[in-house]
Formats: structure tokens, C-alpha cells, sequence
């Protein structure tokens, strides 16, 4: 074990730190794995706990709020949402286990590879804020165009909604914006000129589209005739949510740029005590080799 002091605090704050991302992280690729392998019980378990008379929780769930559940855990945005949490869960598990185990065991290596892995993700993330703020018309073409291609490929309306349909639901409701650079978006959305078609009604937008009423989550129109004859005075149609972000992202730079460095030098915090407790270790097992 290393008798210097700094040594010894930056191997207990690594353990600490990388104690609570493993926790965290095995939590969440447990619930993925869960939700991939068995989603149906994960739907009846949610809906039993939070919608039945017997539960605890249920004198706290409204009825707008059970509708709202219910279009969360439709089996498409649960699958689609499983795949994504294991991703998540077992990325920042490895590299929190190398940072706990090469603290603990005081182990070169695994501090090393930790070291490495964190200098790697901070490169990346660097590289691509410099990327996006020289490049950044090229930047805004080819984000715009991916966005597009979620609404053209993915969106739909009406039951059995993907986590695709739903995200964008929620963007659009709770930034009060439509599509990416307007209504003529869903225009070209495939599945929800179908679906549009088959329902008869002439639809032209989605609900989240509209200027709502009561709980946002519920997407409920203040104008019924919105869907269908959008304007200025019932919707957001002309509003993008592209530019929407931009502005937003504009209006609270502050804020922006306080979360950047404060992630950078968290990052930057552990790459210093993963290669400072290295070098510790590396010269009190010389000191014990010489002596």
C-alpha cells in the first residue's frame, strides 16, 4: 500500500467515485437486460404496481397519468429502449471496473488502462466540439439530415407508438416546436402519411405539434381541429425544432458552457489520480526492491 498522502486520497476517491458508477451502472444493465429478455413481465410488474387498487402508489397515480405510463411502456419503446440501456450500462461499468479494481489492487495496469480510456473519451469529446464549432454549417447539414431521417423512416401516429414516435412527441411538446424545420416534415414521413391515410381524418400534423391544454405528456390538442387545419394561432407549425434547440442552447450558453467544464475537469480529475497513484505504486514497490 502507498504511504503518501496525496497517493492514498486519490486511490480512495477513485475507488469512491468508481464504487457509485458501478452500482449505478450495474443497476441500470441489469434492468436492460431484464426489459430485453422478458419486457412483458417488466409492462404488467410497472402497470400492477403503479395502476392497481392494492398498490401503495396508486392514491398518487391520476388517470391522465396512467395514460401517460401506458404510452411509455408500449413493447416497441421498451425494446428499443432496452438495447440502449445495456449499451449504456455496460460501457461505463468496464470502465468504472477498471478504475475501482486498479485502485484498490493498486494495480499498474488496470490504472493504466483506465487512464487511457478516460484520455481517449476526452479526446473524442474535445475532437468533436472542435469539429462542430469550425465546421459547423457542415455540422448543422449533416445533424438536420440525420434528424429528417428518424421522422421519414420511424414516424408514425395512432396506437403501438416506438421509442422513435415518442421521443419526438415529447421534444415537440415539451419545446413547443414542429418536426425539424417545420410541418413539411411529416410530409415525408412514411408511416405517418399511412397511417394518416388510413385514418380518414385529412390529418396534416401530429397532437404534439399543437398548442396543447392541461399536462403536456398527454398531448391533448387545444384545438381539435389542429391535426388537421394547423395554423398560427393552434400550432407550432412553422417553428422547427432544430432552430428551436439552437436558440435555446444560445439563450442559456452560461449554463452550457459551466456543464462542459465541469464533465472536463471531472474527467480530467481522474486521468491525474489514476496516473498519480501509478506512479506511486510504481515507486514504492522500487523503494521495497531496492531496500
Amino acid at each position: 500500500m502507498v504511504a503518501d498522502c496525496g497517493a492514498n486520497c486519490a486511490r480512495w476517491l477513485l475507488c469512491l467515485a468508481n464504487f457509485i458508477f458501478i452500482c449505478v451502472s450495474t443497476g441500470v444493465l441489469i434492468v436492460g437486460t431484464w426489459l430485453a429478455a422478458d419486457k412483458a413481465s417488466f409492462i404488467n410488474l410497472t402497470l400492477n404496481i403503479t395502476t392497481s387498487n392494492y398498490s401503495p402508489a396508486s392514491p398518487f397515480v391520476s388517470e391522465d397519468a396512467e395514460k401517460i405510463l401506458k404510452e411509455f411502456v408500449e413493447p416497441a419503446v421498451i425494446e428499443q429502449a432496452a438495447y440502449i440501456l445495456i449499451a449504456a450500462g455496460a460501457f461505463i461499468l468496464v470502465i468504472s471496473f477498471l478504475g475501482y479494481c486498479g485502485a484498490i489492487k493498486e494495480s499498474r495496469v488496470l490504472l493504466t488502462a483506465y487512464g487511457i480510456f478516460l484520455i481517449i473519451i476526452f479526446a473524442l469529446q474535445v475532437a468533436l466540439i472542435l469539429l462542430c464549432t469550425l465546421y459547423k454549417s457542415q455540422a448543422d447539414h449533416h445533424s438536420k439530415g440525420f434528424l429528417k431521417s428518424t421522422l421519414s423512416k420511424y414516424y408514425t401516429t395512432g396506437d403501438n407508438k416506438d421509442a422513435v414516435t415518442l421521443s419526438w412527441d415529447l421534444i415537440m411538446a415539451q419545446m413547443s416546436c414542429c418536426g425539424v424545420d417545420g410541418y413539411e416534415d411529416f410530409r415525408t414521413a412514411r408511416l405517418f402519411v399511412e397511417k394518416s391515410s388510413a385514418e380518414g381524418l385529412g390529418r396534416q400534423v401530429p397532437e404534439s405539434c399543437c398548442i396543447l391544454t392541461g399536462d403536456p405528456l398527454l398531448f391533448k390538442p387545444a384545438d381539435p381541429s389542429c391535426i388537421i387545419s394547423p395554423t398560427q394561432s393552434n400550432s407550432y407549425l412553422s417553428t422547427g425544432c432544430y432552430d428551436k434547440f439552437s436558440f435555446m442552447v444560445t439563450e442559456n450558453l452560461d449554463l452550457v458552457i459551466g456543464a462542459v467544464v465541469v464533465v472536463a475537469a471531472t474527467q480530467l480529475l481522474a486521468i491525474i489520480f489514476a496516473f498519480c497513484l501509478c506512479r506511486a505504486v510504481g515507486q514504492e514497490r522500487d523503494y521495497h526492491y531496492k531496500y
